[in-house]
């Protein structure tokens, strides 16, 4: 139950894209723009990696644990990763919601439906970024020098399937320029932040303006 003296609702803000369109850089600028913008800290059944700091980078948990998060309705979405479980928990998403933060999901077009599908679904803001062309999105991967060949050209097979879902998506942006796609990207939000459902004050707004009136007969 969110507290109706609570400013705002948060917002799940999707933002998804094939490798290269730039989703990791508007995401930490965002980040960046507003400190009520919060990362989501997915759950994972892998092995911790070394410097990974449990529930900062990652939730580490058993295979166990995972599945009866699943059953119980507690993964907002999950998916099955070369040989691993990820997904995101719902009690720490909804509890940053309550208090009028967003929370950033970077995932793929699977995990955003399941989220939108979800019953926090009301509260999503999905975001799609389209590269201005295939050819630069190949330069950027490139560019990167984070990829050896058989890994970019792995990329770019995948960047298709990826692209083909942009219409389930709430906002498309076609990232040219990163400083022009970042103040979109804040347009949007903004404006997604002023829907009556994200305003939970405003019912007690309107009824004290009710309140007023009738004191006035």
């Amino acid at each position: 139950m969110v507290d109706q003296q609570t400013k705002r609702r948060g917002l799940l803000i999707i933002l998804s894209s094939p490798s290269g369109a730039g989703k990791s850089t508007l995401a930490k600028r965002l980040r960046v723009w507003d400190e009520d913008i919060i990362f989501s800290v997915s759950a994972t059944t892998r092995k911790p990696r070394p410097g990974e700091v449990d529930g900062q980078d990652y939730h580490f948990i058993s295979v166990e644990k995972f599945k009866h998060d699943v059953a119980e309705g507690d993964m907002l979405e999950h998916a099955h990763v070369f040989g691993n479980f990820y997904g995101s928990p719902k009690g720490p998403v909804q509890a940053a919601i309550n208090a009028g933060q967003d929370v950033l999901f970077d995932i793929d077009w699977q995990g955003a439906q399941q989220i939108t599908n979800s019953d926090l679904g009301k509260h999503t803001l999905s975001i799609f970024l389209l590269p201005p062309s295939i050819t630069e999105l190949q330069r950027r991967l490139e560019s990167r020098g984070q990829d050896d060949a058989e890994t970019i050209q792995r990329r770019m097979q995948k960047s298709w399937d990826e692209i083909s879902h942009w219409g389930s998506y709430d906002h498309v942006l076609i990232n040219k320029d990163l400083d022009e796609t970042e103040m979109a990207l804040r347009t949007i939000i903004t404006a997604t932040r002023l829907k009556r459902i994200q305003q939970p004050s405003l019912i007690t707004h309107a009824r004290a303006l009710q309140q007023e009136f009738e004191d006035m007969e």
